[in-house]
Parts: C-alpha cells; sequence; structure tokens
C-alpha cells in the first residue's frame, strides 16, 4: 500500500562467532593475523565424511531469523524483548550501519537513527560542526540545518558547549545534541534505541513529546526500542515483540506489554519459601554479584504469609558475589501488568551502603506498609553501584506475587476494588444546610 514506509520480508542477520584457543589472547595484531592466514594455507580441515571445513573453530549465530512486518506512515512502533532478542540488531539493520544475511527491506523515506551515545558525531569537532555534520549525512542543505538551528540547541540545552569538541562532552549532554539533532532534521523515519536512558528523566520527558510530535503533527514514522514500559505505553500505539532472533508477537501496545511481562514471570511463587532467580532472564548486568534466590513474607501468619493490602511485605535476597563489593544501590520493585513501577524499595534513597562478602551474602529488605490494592504484581530485582556507573544485576520479571485482601479472604471474595494503591479515607454524611 502506499502510505507503508517500511517493509520487512523473511529477513535474517548470521554472525559467525569465532572460537579462541584455550590459553590464546583476545585480540591479535595484524602481524600475528596474517601469519596464522598463511600457516592455514594450504591446510585441509575434513568435517566426519570428508567434507572440507574453512573453519573448524566458528558457529554461527542467528541474530534475526525470517523476521517480517510492515509499518505505515505516522507509525509509532516500539520493540520489545530481552537482551539479546536481536532489537538492536534490527535496527542497525533498518539504519543501513549492518547489512541482512538474506531477506528484504523496502524504506520509503529519509531515516535518522540514534542507536548509541555518539553515533555519527566526529569526537574532534565542536558541537556546532557536528550539527552540520549530522545534518549533510542526513541529505539536508546547508540552509536547511541553519533554519533548525536555533530550536536544535535549545532543545539539547548545550549552548554554553557549543563551540567545545564533543569529546569533551558528558555522556548525558552527548545524547542530548545527537537526539536533537535526529529529531529536528526533518527526517521521514526516526530510528531510536535505548540510548535515552542516557538522559535524566526530565529530558526523557521531553525526548518523548517531541517523538509524539513529530509522528501525530508532523505524519513522521518513529521506532523506539526501550526497556521501559511506561515510555513504550506513552509513546507507541503498537509494539512488536522479538524473541531469540524471531517475532513472536505484534499488535497494539497494552495487549503485546502484558504479554511481554508475563513472559518471564510464571516461575510459581509461594511466600516462606526460597524462590531461584539465578536462570531468570535479565535486562542488564555484569553478573559480577547476582541475584541468586528470594523469599518473601507478610510476617503475618493470619494471612498464610501472603502479602496483603496495608500490610507489611519482607524479602530475604540471596545474592552471589565474585568478591567484596560495596553496593550504593539495591532494589526490590514491584511492577503492574502493562509495566508501571509501582514501588520502588531501593537502598539508594535511604543513603545506606551494603558491603557484599565473597560468595553468598543475604540482605533483607522490609517494606513497612504495602499500599497496593489486591491483585497479581510482578517483581523487579535491581543491584548497581551507582558512583561507579556499573549495574551488576537487573530483571524486571523475576516472578509474580499476589495481594490479598485480608477482610475478605476468608469468604473466598477477592476484592474488586479500582486503582493500584490503597488510602486511608473518612466518610461522613452532613446534615447541616449549608446556605
Amino acid at each position: 500500500m502506499s502510505d507503508t514506509v517500511i517493509r520487512v520480508e523473511n529477513l535474517s542477520k548470521k554472525y559467525i562467532l569465532g572460537q579462541q584457543k584455550e590459553g590464546s589472547s583476545r585480540y591479535k595484531s595484524l602481524r600475528e593475523s596474517m601469519s596464522d592466514g598463511a600457516k592455514s594455507l594450504g591446510k585441509k580441515v575434513l568435517k566426519p565424511g570428508g567434507k572440507k571445513d574453512l573453519n573448524p573453530s566458528s558457529e554461527e549465530f542467528w541474530a534475526l531469523k525470517d523476521v517480517s512486518f510492515e509499518i505505515k506512515q505516522g507509525d509509532r512502533v516500539g520493540f520489545l524483548g530481552r537482551n539479546g532478542a536481536g532489537k538492536s540488531t534490527l535496527l542497525k539493520v533498518l539504519s543501513r550501519i549492518t547489512e541482512p544475511t538474506s531477506g528484504s527491506i523496502r524504506i520509503k523515506g529519509r531515516v535518522a537513527s540514534l542507536l548509541e551515545v555518539g553515533t555519527g558525531f566526529h569526537p574532534e569537532l565542536t558541537g556546532r560542526e557536528n550539527i552540520f555534520l549530522n545534518g549533510a549525512i542526513l541529505g539536508m542543505s546547508k540552509a536547511e540545518i541553519t533554519r533548525n538551528f536555533d530550536e536544535i540547541v535549545a532543545f539539547a540545552e548545550v549552548e554554553k558547549f557549543l563551540d567545545t569538541p564533543v569529546k569533551r562532552y558528558s555522556s548525558g549532554m552527548y545524547v542530548r545534541l545527537a537526539f536533537a539533532v535526529a529529531a529536528h532534521l526533518d527526517p521521514e523515519i526516526l530510528i531510536v534505541d535505548e540510548v535515552l536512558a542516557v538522559g535524566d528523566a526530565q529530558f526523557q520527558k521531553k525526548c518523548l513529546g517531541k517523538m509524539q510530535d513529530v509522528s501525530r503533527d508532523q505524519g513522521r514514522t518513529v521506532l523506539f526500542v526501550s526497556h521501559n514500559m511506561d515510555a513504550i505505553q506513552r509513546l507507541c500505539s503498537q509494539c512488536v515483540m522479538l524473541e531469540r532472533g524471531r517475532v513472536t508477537a505484534q499488535g497494539d501496545t497494552n495487549s503485546i506489554v502484558v504479554r511481554y511481562m508475563s513472559n518471564n514471570s510464571t516461575i510459581q511463587a509461594s511466600p516462606n519459601e526460597w524462590i531461584d532467580v539465578s536462570q531468570v532472564r535479565r535486562e542488564m548486568g555484569t553478573k559480577e554479584a547476582y541475584f541468586g534466590a528470594v523469599q518473601y513474607s507478610s510476617l503475618n501468619e493470619a494471612a498464610a504469609f501472603q502479602p496483603y493490602s496495608n500490610g507489611s511485605l519482607e524479602f530475604l535476597l540471596a545474592i552471589e558475589s565474585d568478591s567484596v563489593k560495596q553496593i550504593g544501590s539495591i532494589a526490590v520493585c514491584l511492577y503492574e501488568k502493562f509495566g508501571t513501577k509501582l514501588v520502588n524499595a531501593d537502598s539508594l534513597s535511604l543513603g545506606e551502603i551494603i558491603t557484599l562478602q565473597k560468595g553468598k551474602n543475604i540482605v533483607k529488605i522490609k517494606i513497612e506498609k504495602l499500599y497496593l490494592n489486591p491483585g497479581i504484581y510482578v517483581l523487579g530485582l535491581w543491584l548497581a553501584d551507582p558512583l561507579r556507573g556499573i549495574v551488576f544485576d537487573y530483571t524486571e520479571s523475576a516472578f509474580e506475587i499476589e495481594v490479598i485482601n485480608l477482610q475478605v479472604e476468608g469468604l473466598g471474595i477477592r476484592s474488586s476494588a479500582d486503582g493500584f494503591v490503597t488510602c486511608d479515607f473518612e466518610l461522613f454524611q452532613m446534615t447541616e444546610l449549608i446556605r
């Protein structure tokens, strides 16, 4: 159809993963590579059955496999999936940064991409020079760039540093300027990866508003990758979910987000029992320290230790660490089914530092009063050193927790309260007439 701006058919991307010999270094010099290549000339390596294997130490990895979808003009499409699902690879292929192995892509219109900090910037050039460089790369004339220049600078909030080489910019300044350039130089298609997470909350809100404006008011198409379900819901009208390089679902945002959040929350979780979370998929993390198991309880035997509205909720966290570490941010989070974070019990807000010893550690977090209505919620876990900017472990869907209504649970009736949080309130009937 004429309003289709992106058509992807049976798209696949294969990488060859080389396996290093034991004891070999990760990187080789040019001389070593040429030497190894010369030594291998003339050698015949046979597979079982007598067939030649030109590279017996390599294996194939399909980052994308038979991906197909269509996107129409003005659509705002979110791409969901765990780490390694193929989201970033797909955006790189659509941005023509990476060539596909097979399949076809048809794109109608000029594409502006923001895939990682500093993409398309030259570090030695100033902010001013990089604005004109990026505009030229996008095919803009000098007059067009000049026309949008003041608006770009105002949006990025880098006026004081405009004539400073961008290599001296912080990551936040880099992203602000890169997004401002990509969004203001009139691309028909704007592609944005998780890179916006580098900016502060206020700037992220500003970027989401800009992407909504260019789509709604100017009819441009936006492709957006984020682990922030709230941002996905605010911006995107539809979503594509990827898993292990394949499209597993596509449709309206609410239904896909619910499916995404429930995908890894199928662990059977009961109070006062250790729940193994070591194999749950992670959003990110170095795994130098990680959550191995979790136990939760309301500490109330009358509720069978099940969490309940306005009651306390205690978590015991079993954490494995490869060495002694100072942890400035350890958190348990509770999300509703659409991915909105409702509870964030983070040690960072208390200003407390936890010292992990090498091996197994037990940390307790207690929520004094759980202001959540009865329902099913998803538990997320977070472990980081914010001073060094290191995330050790993070999953937003370890398992599901049911919050009950203690007053009616004994009757087998589940509360139908609207909303997510409880509140204390009083009711009065006024008998005096107001004159």
